[in-house]
């Protein structure tokens, strides 16, 4: 494994026309109160920003007292960036002008596109096609707007009532009344923001771009995204995954459910994938993914203000024990470990705490404890090699000023390097508290469970920062050119969009090129061929039949083990035929295969989904795959890295592992195989489903004991 530095971010064109302009021009500005007209080009005013604005109105001679002008043409000077708030027909004519004059970049406010239907989409088309060609970036349409807080730019070109404070959180939301939510949200939780993008319909500027210019802006320290779908997952999740090695990304990734999903998909005109394809994108990206706005600025307001955990053992300082216990529940469901502490430790923090109060994590100092057993005991718990991470709970009683608990709470943790989070509960006096929490950049939440999954999620992303980059390796006796012919020639057959089954000479022709290892298999079309096979073979052997349409051979008793003799072939012969009889099909024949024995049964598998392409599965395998679900999937293409954590995800890979004192399997060799199906996918997007069912992890090897592939266009 390579721990190479991280490559630089691909260059993409610049959005400086969009979050960097020089001159602003409102299409569609107006008079008229309460419209988007007027308050958004109260807000281009109202918040200074720091060039040129020109209202575009033909029936108005001035907005707001800034001299109007009939089109962008008549405009004098240049004009960086154009926001049109105009009639949806109207919109294309205007964009035209807007390249005529020059502009370099749109923001397209107006609805009306392909989140009404087809003839929206035609337009929306046009538009995009329109401002490419021209070379301006568009943002939107059906958006809220932009934002840029920079003191030298100092844009706010949306119609949202709130500015948000100056600060190094990004933030971009494919929602625009979402958008409105976060900038709310921000204002509320005091954090500070560089830019905020509503990037609507995303015609042009996505997520993706985003992500690229965020990446070189040296103000932008965290980024928050709220995404309905994606528009190009695997440049997302390229880019994505460069970015977080320097930069935390937060997202809500909105349709979990088939309701949620189909909700999005209507709203935004995208299509939408399964969330198991999401999650597989945003593990591997390194992303901290939320469920909720809320959740999303609760962890916002810890990463730009705290350090990342280096470590998962978390110390809870509290004065009262129902919430330490509800905060030592919390890290059990979250995967923080509750530090035991030394008896060293336990004793340095008994030197500032009373008989009474408990030195066992989490700490009770009980509810007399002071201001100053705060700070005291804060400082020994950081300064400690056993801890990663502090968590302060406060219950304000009457005789304990909170404002002084926080200040202490500050005092303590200055200068330890390590995160903390505090948890001032109720209301008496918590108000103040907060203040001095925000002056000492400590983030507080009102429960304990909240402040503990704020730092599960970053103990997280911690640790995905700590492994190594990996390598997508060069595969000795990995052959994806022959792979990919036997691909193709199986789907010259296809009829139609379901594709086409490969045959099992076309299977083990596959594998071969691949370099998978398979025990030795021949097909039979007599008892008596089949008999002959296996003692070629050597016994005992497996006999599998074979039938048209028949995939799942088990399910039809059409697989039978361990024969060890010829006479066994016979009778299993006439077994798998009158199975075949049974089921209403024809037996066309059988395949004889030699048995392998002991090993641990595995699967690995490629399905194709319609949001992230092809997907790579592994799980424990045979007949209980569906039963058991202990799955995890990876986005090809894989590194040694994704192969690694890919296998180690499932809850059964103690199995492999040796667990109970068995023999352990060549986990090596299963990474090998999937690195060979990721090869495989990424040259092939053909491939639409494949099942490695069982793949036998030995000893020594893996082995794939039985295959099925369709392919289609």
């Amino acid at each position: 494994m390579t721990q190479a530095p991280t490559p630089p971010l691909p260059e993409s064109p610049s959005l400086d026309a969009v979050l960097k302009p020089r001159s602003v021009a409102f299409i569609g500005a107006s008079n008229r109160p309460a419209t988007i007209g007027a308050e958004l080009f109260r807000n281009l005013l109202g918040y200074a920003f720091q060039g040129p604005v020109y209202p575009v109105n033909p029936r108005e001679r001035a907005v707001f007292g800034v001299r109007a002008w009939p089109d962008i043409g008549s405009v004098p000077d240049e004009v960086d960036l154009a926001v049109l708030a105009v009639p949806t027909q109207r919109v294309l004519a205007v964009a035209e002008a807007c390249a005529d004059k020059g502009v370099r970049g749109l923001v397209v406010i107006t609805a009306g596109f392909k989140e009404t239907g087809p003839e929206g989409a035609a337009r929306e088309l046009a538009l995009r096609d329109l401002c490419r060609e021209r070379g301006m970036r568009l943002v939107g349409p059906n958006c809220l707007g932009v934002v840029n807080t920079d003191p030298e730019i100092h844009l706010d070109a949306t119609f949202a009532p709130t500015f948000p404070r100056g600060g190094s959180v990004a933030m971009a939301s494919q929602s625009g009344a979402l958008g409105v939510a976060m900038l709310d949200a921000a204002e509320a939780l005091n954090i500070g923001v560089s830019s905020f993008v509503s990037i609507g319909n995303k015609a042009d500027v996505s997520a993706n771009d985003l992500l690229e210019w965020w990446a070189d802006d040296p103000r932008t320290q965290v980024v928050l995204l709220y995404l309905e779908s994606f528009g190009n997952p695997k440049k997302f999740a390229r880019i994505a995954r460069e970015l977080a090695r320097r930069k935390p990304i937060v997202a809500v990734k909105s349709g979990r459910s088939a309701r949620g999903l189909l909700a999005a998909s209507s709203h935004t005109g995208s299509l939408a994938g399964g969330d198991v394809a999401v999650q597989a994108l945003v593990e591997q990206c390194g992303l901290i993914r939320v469920d909720s706005v809320e959740a999303l600025f609760d962890q916002a307001a810890f990463l730009a203000h705290q350090p990342v955990p280096k470590g998962r053992r978390l110390a809870i300082l509290t004065n009262s024990g129902g919430p330490g216990i509800m905060a030592t529940d919390a890290c059990e469901g979250a995967g923080l470990d509750v530090a035991e502490l030394s008896d060293g430790l336990k004793a340095a923090l008994q030197e500032h705490l009373p008989a009474a109060a408990s030195v066992h994590n989490p700490v009770d100092m009980i509810a007399s404890a002071s201001a100053e057993q705060y700070a005291a005991c804060a400082k020994v718990l950081l300064d400690s090699e056993e801890v990663d991470a502090l968590l302060a709970i406060f219950v304000p009683p009457i005789i304990t000023d909170s404002r002084d608990v926080a200040e202490a709470i500050a005092r303590g943790a200055a200068g330890s390097g390590k995160p903390v989070v505090a948890c001032f509960m109720g209301h008496h006096g918590v108000e103040e508290a907060t203040g001095a929490l925000e002056a000492a950049q400590i983030p507080s939440y009102a429960f304990p469970e909240a402040a503990v999954r704020v730092l599960a999620r970053a103990a997280d992303y911690g640790a995905w920062l700590q492994r190594p980059v990996g390598d997508v390796p060069t595969l000795a006796g990995c052959d994806v050119a022959a792979a990919r012919a036997v691909i193709l020639g199986a789907l010259s057959r296809a009829s139609d969009d379901t594709g086409e089954m490969l045959t099992d000479p076309e299977v083990s022709a596959l594998l071969d090129a691949l370099g998978v290892r398979r025990p030795a298999t021949a097909e039979a079309s007599s008892a008596g061929q089949a008999a002959e096979l296996a003692r070629s073979f050597g016994f005992p052997v497996v006999l599998k039949l074979q039938a048209e349409g028949v995939s799942h051979k088990t399910d039809l008793g059409g697989v039978k083990v361990d024969l060890r003799n010829e006479s066994e072939v016979f009778a299993a012969w006439e077994s798998l035929a009158r199975a075949a009889e049974a089921h209403g099909v024809t037996m066309s024949g059988a395949l004889v295969q030699a048995m392998v024995r002991g090993g641990v049964e595995t699967i690995l598998g490629v399905s194709r989904d319609p949001t992230v392409g092809s997907l790579l599965m592994f799980g424990l395998g045979g007949v209980h795959v569906e039963l058991l679900q202990d799955v995890a999937f990876r986005i090809p293409p894989l590194t040694d890295v994704d192969a690694a954590a890919l296998v180690r995800s499932v809850r059964g890979f103690p199995l492999l592992d040796g667990y109970r004192g068995a023999t352990k399997a060549d986990v090596g060799a299963v990474e090998d195989v999937a690195l060979r199906l990721s090869a495989l996918v990424s040259a092939c997007p053909e491939v639409a489903e494949l099942d490695l069912n069982p793949l036998i992890a030995l000893p020594s090897g893996a082995v794939a004991v039985d295959c099925r592939v369709r392919v289609a266009q």
